[in-house]
């Protein structure tokens, strides 16, 4: 099976040797992201609704460059340091997903790069 990089200008570029997303078949597997500026590179500031709002915005370009949209998502998993922001961050990922959501995981974790409170992944199946 061939895979391909998917790779855009409007999200973060990788700080590491991984892909924003690999395409596999039918299948796009979106590496984690953070709530890094896409335009500076530099995390944003507030807390951790305006974290999953830039996560998300993030991860919809990636999921753009592919020719899909969140509408493809079928999975998603989220990573918090805190569970306690779970209700905050449900909100706001919530409404990104009008028709039917993804099957979710939410783990809590000791920690995540440069210290930010949340992560998220995604895969989407595509036409």
């Amino acid at each position: 099976m061939k895979k391909e990089a998917i790779n855009t200008q409007r999200a973060p570029a990788p700080v590491g040797p991984y892909s924003q997303a690999v395409r596999a078949g039918n299948l796009l597997f979106l590496s984690g992201q953070i709530a890094l500026d896409p335009a500076t590179g530099q995390l944003v500031d507030g807390d951790v609704r305006e974290h999953t709002k830039r996560i998300m915005e993030n991860l919809k370009a990636v999921l753009e460059g592919a020719g899909a949209t969140l509408d493809h998502v079928v999975k998603t998993t989220i990573f918090l340091t805190d569970m306690g922001d779970f209700a905050a961050v449900n909100e706001v990922y919530g409404s990104y997903f009008a028709a039917v959501p993804p099957a979710r995981s939410c783990v809590q974790v000791a920690a995540l790069p440069k210290g930010v409170p949340i992560e998220i992944e995604m895969i989407a199946l595509l036409d």
